[in-house]
């Protein structure tokens, strides 16, 4: 629907624009991406809020739906126990994907972009790589970089489709709540965005969430590259 459209329907335009009207409307994007794709569509997951709230949207189209998650040595030991309870708590059809390259303990400050591309860009390469989609919890408000993002996008051969894309952090807590999905300690202690334990720092609400990541670096807020590169070759 055009802005045109919107404007001429107000009540179609606020009833799209209320939780309600976001979570239909991302449902019938992850339904019609598993119709279109069948197994060679998988939703990715970092446990953080936002995975785990498309990863619950899924679940309700497809309980078995597959999904992958990249995991790395930096992440702290509780976002392996959370990613290990959830497996449990809701029966995840998941696969999990680390990098076998060994890098310096240091890496995440001295080289981040280095890291990221080892340790995050190289195994989801490997997650997708049979895939012809993959579903994710990328938002438009998180950061300065994901402003220009759209629900579906393809690059390299690969179709990326982001259903949640125009939710904000508020919309992400209130699902969580209304569907009493368990949440990340981390959250708990303060943190709005949660990465590899190095590059995740504590940031004020009058921040954009990513602005706790990679501090005192040049990518400070950034990205760590799954999202900006093409990534079926």
């Amino acid at each position: 629907m055009n802005l045109a459209t919107k404007n001429k329907n107000p009540e179609i335009y606020f009833q799209e624009n209320t939780l309600l009207g976001k979570i239909k409307h991302a449902r019938e994007i992850i339904s019609d991406a598993i119709e279109e794709y069948g197994d060679k569509v998988q939703v990715a997951c970092s446990f953080g809020k936002d995975s785990m709230v498309v990863v619950h949207l899924a679940l309700q189209i497809k309980p078995d739906v597959k999904i992958f998650t990249v995991v790395t040595p930096f992440k702290p030991k509780e976002t392996f126990e959370y990613k290990d309870q959830m497996i449990q708590h809701y029966n995840l059809n998941l696969v999990e994907f680390m990098s076998k390259e060994k890098v310096d303990k240091n890496l995440p400050k001295t080289n981040p972009d280095k890291c990221c591309r080892i340790l995050k860009v190289e195994p989801t390469k490997e997650a997708v790589k049979n895939l012809d989609a993959w579903i994710c919890g990328l938002r438009n408000t998180e950061g300065r970089t994901r402003k220009n993002y759209q629900e579906v996008e393809e690059k390299g051969g690969l179709v990326k489709i982001n259903p949640i894309l125009n939710w904000t952090e508020l919309d992400i807590w209130r699902y969580m709540a209304i569907y009493n999905i368990p949440i990340h300690p981390f959250y708990a202690k303060g943190y709005r965005s949660l990465g590899c334990e190095p590059c995740t720092n504590m940031i004020s609400d009058i921040e954009p969430e990513r602005e706790g990541r990679w501090i005192g670096t040049s990518k400070c807020g950034g990205e760590c590259g799954i999202h900006t590169m093409s990534l079926k070759q």
